[in-house]
C-alpha cells in the first residue's frame, strides 16, 4: 500500500479529524498553556502549507510549513496517527516540509515540540534537527524542546529526494 504526501486544505473533514485528533495528544502530554495549537483556519492561511499523508485514500499523518520573516521558516502541526507511527511517514512529510523551505529560499527551519515526545524528537534528529533555545516568539520553559536546522544557500537550489504534489489550483 503506497503512501503519499502532498499539499492539500485543511479544511476537509478527515484533516479536521487528524487535527482533533492531534490536539487531544498534546493536550494529554502537555498544560493547555503550553500546548501552541494552530486551527484548522490558521492553517488555511497564505503563510501556512500543510501537507497530508495518506494511505489508501485516508489520512493518515500530517505537517504544516509556516513561513516566518527574515529567512525563517517553522515546522508546525506534525503528526503520526499512533497505528501508523514507526513506518517513517512523520520522516516523509517531513521531509516534504524541508524540500518546500529549501525550493522557497529560506535559510533556516525550526520547531517547537513537547517534553514528553520521544518519538518526535527521534524523527527530528533523524532529519538532521538539532536541540537549541527558544525559538521565534515562544516562551522559555520545561514543557518545550526546541529545534533548528540550517538550509545552507546552496542545498536550497534543489527539491531533494522526495517529490511534493500540490493539488489542482493550489500553490504551496
Amino acid at each position: 500500500m503506497a503512501i503519499t504526501v502532498s499539499v492539500e486544505h485543511p479544511l476537509q473533514d478527515d484533516v479536521r479529524q487528524l487535527i482533533a485528533e492531534l490536539n487531544a495528544t498534546l493536550l494529554a502530554l502537555t498544560p493547555p498553556e503550553f500546548c501552541f495549537h494552530m486551527t484548522a483556519e490558521q492553517m488555511a492561511e497564505v503563510h501556512t502549507t500543510l501537507f497530508v499523508a495518506r494511505e489508501d485514500g485516508a489520512a493518515v499523518a500530517c505537517g504544516a510549513l509556516r513561513r516566518h520573516p527574515e529567512g525563517t521558516a517553522e515546522v508546525k502541526r506534525m503528526y503520526t496517527r499512533p497505528s501508523q507511527q514507526g513506518r517513517g511517514i512523520g520522516g516523509r512529510v517531513l521531509d516534504a516540509i524541508e524540500a518546500l523551505a529549501r525550493k522557497e529560499g529560506f535559510a533556516r527551519l525550526v520547531l517547537e515540540t513537547g517534553h514528553r515526545h520521544p518519538a518526535a524528537w527521534r524523527v527530528y534528529e533523524r532529519a538532521g534537527f538539532s536541540r537549541c533555545g527558544a525559538v521565534l516568539d515562544y516562551p522559555d520553559s520545561d514543557y518545550s524542546v526546541f529545534y533548528a536546522k540550517a538550509l545552507p544557500a546552496a542545498a536550497r537550489t534543489t527539491l531533494g529526494s522526495h517529490s511534493v504534489a500540490a493539488p489542482e489550483g493550489s500553490t504551496p
